[in-house]
């Protein structure tokens, strides 16, 4: 078992603050979110026809790294397995794996290669449900849930879980150096219907309420857990995987952002919220309700004034492009960031409490003031009189005029600033 603290671990992802999520598979052809899958009890034969469409020619990982990287963002997270159990890397664990569609190649080597180039740290998405594995158990979860058939047949979970096993120790050694590893549904026995409730009323009730069983340990995430940090002894693990194992990453947080952060003992954990740019994960061209860049650029303000990090999804199409709405927004975010990335980078929660629509975060001797609505004339900043040596406008660097009365602090905002979703005033404290 590695001996690398996970404060050390996690130090490069807390700086990191912004990386990009891929959902990108054979539910991208059919244009519908993974779970249509699930959610209409599609027969496994029929949907596993689109894997003999797979071929995304047009697919340029390198382009890809320069929008994640234009965008501000300093790593990258792709579905290597998502839950219908189809691999974009060539396993030697199963036929239904991207070198046996039309396509032909491995798609994660071509990724890993392209993301490194730019620069950017590695992390792959695994699911931990299978719905074309043969031992994978029939649970609530399962698309063939409801088919007798299908029940009746014999399953045995010590293969699937073997299976597990084979196919992680693969994603970490086969290339190169992953930085993390984030599972999804490492529910345990029984627990099915309880998640399935709670996560149909809304995600954010399934995040504060949890009603989950005992921790088990039905993936053998133990000894999984041992196997990684055996042969990658700096590898991030979220907390998907098992109750049973501790995480370095909380990633609960699944588009929405808490109103506090997450903490044990305390203390604010590592934690990520990933969201999506419309509301589906994969390529869905009929659902249109985009956020706008200024949306995003708060969500990932407000989230690293907490603590925490912005895993910012994209859903790739068929022919391997990330469609333009996606791409205007990554670049307007990207804008955003050459000029204030400074107050995220390395900044995290400050104890100061901000005046009404702003946030802080803080970074060593330096505070942000982030305005989400900026207005020219005298900003009020509660409880900061003695505490500030000068301001200034972070995108600039241009010296603010500012004045003290009793506990508070006035910084004077001048008139025709540029317009912007979050004006940013750097704060040199004593």
């Amino acid at each position: 078992m590695s001996k690398t603290s996970q404060a050390d671990r996690t130090e490069w992802f807390r700086k990191a603050r912004f990386g990009m999520f891929i959902h990108w598979g054979l539910y991208s052809i059919a244009g519908r979110d993974m779970w249509y899958y699930w959610a209409e009890e599609i027969p496994k034969e029929e949907y596993e026809k689109l894997f003999y469409r797979f071929n995304p020619v047009d697919y340029d990982p390198d382009e890809w790294a320069r929008l994640a990287k234009e965008a501000g963002m300093k790593y990258a997270v792709i579905t290597t397995k998502h839950h219908d159990g189809f691999c974009l890397w060539d396993t030697e664990l199963t036929d239904f794996k991207v070198t046996n569609t039309p396509y032909g190649k491995d798609v994660i080597e071509m990724w890993v290669k392209a993301f490194r180039r730019a620069g950017l740290r590695i992390g792959f998405y695994y699911s931990l449900l299978d719905w074309h594995h043969p031992h994978y158990t029939i649970d609530a979860f399962h698309p063939q849930r409801n088919n007798p058939k299908v029940r009746a047949e014999k399953r045995d979970w010590n293969k699937y879980v073997e299976y597990v096993h084979g196919q992680i120790r693969e994603l970490i050694t086969k290339y190169g150096k992953i930085d993390i590893l984030w599972f999804d549904l490492g529910y345990e026995e029984g627990e099915a219907e309880a998640i399935l409730e709670m996560a149909q009323k809304d995600w954010f009730f399934y995040f504060n309420e949890r009603p989950l069983g005992k921790p088990g340990d039905r993936f053998r995430a133990r000894e999984l857990l041992r196997m990684m940090r055996e042969i990658n002894p700096d590898i991030l693990i979220n907390d998907r995987l098992s109750r049973a194992v501790q995480e370095d990453i909380f990633t609960q947080a699944e588009q929405f952002v808490p109103f506090h952060p997450p903490m044990r003992n305390g203390k604010v954990i590592c934690w990520e919220v990933c969201d999506t740019i419309n509301q589906s994960w994969g390529y869905c061209p009929t659902d249109t309700a985009y956020k706008s860049s200024a949306q995003l650029i708060r969500e990932l303000v407000d989230i690293v004034s907490k603590d925490g990090n912005l895993l910012l999804d994209v859903g790739p199409t068929p022919q391997g492009r990330i469609q333009k709405e996606f791409v205007t927004r990554l670049k307007e975010i990207g804008k955003w960031m050459s000029e204030n990335g400074e107050s995220i980078y390395g900044a995290g929660m400050s104890e100061f409490t901000p005046p009404p629509d702003a946030r802080y975060t803080q970074k060593g001797k330096t505070l942000y003031l982030h305005l989400f609505h900026y207005l020219p004339g005298w900003q009020t900043l509660p409880g900061l009189a003695g505490k500030v040596e000068h301001a200034t406008l972070l995108r600039d660097g241009v010296n603010l005029t500012i004045r003290e009365k009793g506990e508070n602090l006035y910084v004077k905002m001048p008139p025709g600033l540029p317009e912007s979703p979050d004006t940013v005033i750097s704060l040199k404290l004593k």
